[in-house]
């Protein structure tokens, strides 16, 4: 069975990104669904998969980290409003048997992210 993760690397210290609090959101049709909310640990991770086993499912979904908040609360002095503040990564589900990692590597002025497993 698959699952769902995700992991911070903050670019600006070379570092993963502690604390970053996050959304998973499903996406059908327009509406959005929260399905899990979360908080990165100590290696910039989720304490858990955000889905695993029959929770992964084909479809479309969303994950917003709150990485202007992440960004003010270790002291980066950033613009108003923020360049950088929530991140959206839209992304689908193909092959819910397969491993689907999703990571964010960010600064105050960038960030990318790509398929891994």
């Amino acid at each position: 069975m698959g699952k769902l993760s995700t992991h911070v690397l903050d670019i600006t210290k070379g570092k993963p990104g502690v604390g970053v609090r996050l959304a998973l959101y499903a996406v059908d049709g327009g509406q959005k669904r929260l399905l899990k909310n979360a908080v990165t640990n100590s290696d910039g991770r989720c304490d858990e998969p955000l889905l695993a086993g029959d929770e992964v499912r084909t479809g479309k979904y969303e994950l917003v980290f709150a990485a202007g908040d992440y960004f003010a609360a270790q002291g980066v002095d950033v613009p108003s409003p923020r360049f950088v503040d929530e991140v959206v990564i839209a992304f689908g589900i193909a092959d819910p048997a397969q491993n689907y990692h999703v990571p964010l590597v960010v600064s105050p002025w960038a960030y990318s992210t790509y398929r891994g497993s």
